[in-house]
Formats: structure tokens, sequence, C-alpha cells
């Protein structure tokens, strides 16, 4: 499977998240979990509520969007869920999945999102928590990606702590982190890498047990992602790469 693309690699195993019968959110600048939900409605034989930062409930949107907060998400919908309601719904313990973004991760599931290096002199100043600081302890499970697995991204301390608290996975373009007793610990890795190439891309030590190289994707996974993406936009526009 040398030819799994980071990309598709990532969207694939985000929606392999997705359980039967649950509440699953996707939220702003989110667009590959948006293409990993959209991918599990089409490709999996169950189904699930699907709520997007647009404030769609289960939309069926006539394109997809390069946005993930595009109004056309809300196309369809059964109902419009405004951002209060998202939360609401959260720390009433009601949200099953929340795919929420990180720019570093470490060894615990903690999050930051709010700068790189010393707070009060940043090298980079990011966006802050948003919703994900409410989002991340309250949510059931929830799942970040990195479409960069490195030491800079994967850490061992975070430059400043955003959130913790309801991590369950963590998706890079060539691993899949599950979390198990309070820490990450690998679950697979992609069949183009390798466990030693995961350990020396990872800047926090890992427990690897039963892990072996990830499942390649079954025909209906990557049908789905092709009539998503279907002139490769999506995957020239996050230009991920295994290396």
């Amino acid at each position: 499977m040398s030819e799994w693309s980071g990309f598709s690699y990532i969207v694939t195993n985000l929606a392999r998240f997705v359980r039967p019968n649950e509440i699953t959110f996707s939220g702003v600048n989110s667009a590959l979990p948006m293409l990993a939900c959209l991918l599990a409605k089409r490709a999996y034989p169950f189904a699930f509520t699907y709520i997007n930062v647009a404030g769609g409930v289960d939309p069926s949107p006539s394109k997809v969007p390069i946005s993930s907060s595009d109004p056309v998400l809300a196309e369809g919908s059964r109902s419009i869920f405004a951002n209060e309601d998202f939360y609401d719904l959260c720390t009433r313990g009601q949200m099953d999945l929340c795919f929420l973004g990180a720019a570093q991760v470490d060894g615990l599931g903690r999050t930051n999102v709010s700068c790189i290096g010393d707070w009060h002199a940043p090298k980079v100043r990011l966006p802050g928590g948003g919703g994900g600081a409410v989002m991340l302890p309250t949510a059931r499970r929830a799942v970040t990606w990195r479409t960069e697995h490195s030491r800079r991204t994967l850490v061992e301390t975070l430059d400043f702590v955003t959130a913790s608290g309801g991590m369950h996975g963590v998706v890079t373009p060539i691993a899949v982190f599950t979390k198990r007793d309070g820490r990450l610990v690998l679950a697979s890795w992609h069949p183009a890498a390798s466990l030693d190439e995961v350990r020396a891309r990872t800047g926090f030590a890992f427990e690897a047990d039963g892990a072996e190289p990830t499942t390649a994707p079954i025909p209906a996974e990557a049908e789905a992602l092709a009539a998503l993406d279907p002139d490769g936009q999506f995957e020239r526009d996050a230009a991920i790469r295994l290396r």
C-alpha cells in the first residue's frame, strides 16, 4: 500500500473512529474531518448523526465545499444547530465524538493551539482554544489529526496547555494513536512506514503492544473518498507527505 497517500490515510482513519448510532461533530478549519464524516455516511452500513460547525445536522450538501464552515453544509439538514448548542450538547455529556484540531499534542493527549514558544514572547501566536477548550474535556471522545508527523508537533512537553481531558485518538500521515490508561499508544502505522520510523518521528514515548500495519482501505472507503474529491483538489490543497 505504498500508494496509500498521506491525505487518504488521514481521512480514512478519521472516518474509522465514527461509530453506529452516535453523534459526531466536525468543527471550523477542519476539512479532513468534514470529509471523513461524509465518507463515513457513504461507506459504512450504519446510521449516525453528523453535526457540523456550519449548523447542519445530517445534511445532504449539493457540493463538497473547501471550507468546513460553508453554509452548503447545512443544506437538507434535519435541523440547524447554533454554536451554543454544540457546547450545550457536549457539557451535557451527549456528544459522542468531536474532531478537534491541534498544533501540538503530547503523550497525555493534551493539546496546544495557543502559542509556540514562551507565552510572554512566543515565536508564533496561534488562534487559541475556541470551542476546543470546552469540547475536548466534555465530549465522550475527541480525536485530532496532524498533517505533519514530527517531533515538533507530537511533543514531550507542550509549549502551552490549551485543552486536556477527552482525547481518544490522533491520526497523522503515518500512524494512528489511541488512548489507554491515560496515555496515547500506537494502534497502527502506515504500511509504507515502520514502527521504528514512527518512534523516530514522535517526540513522546509510547507503547506499541499489539500495534500493526493499518488495514488497507476497503473498496467502499476508497470509492467514497474518490467521489468526494473527484479531481483531487482537497488532496492537492492539503499537500500531505508521508515523509
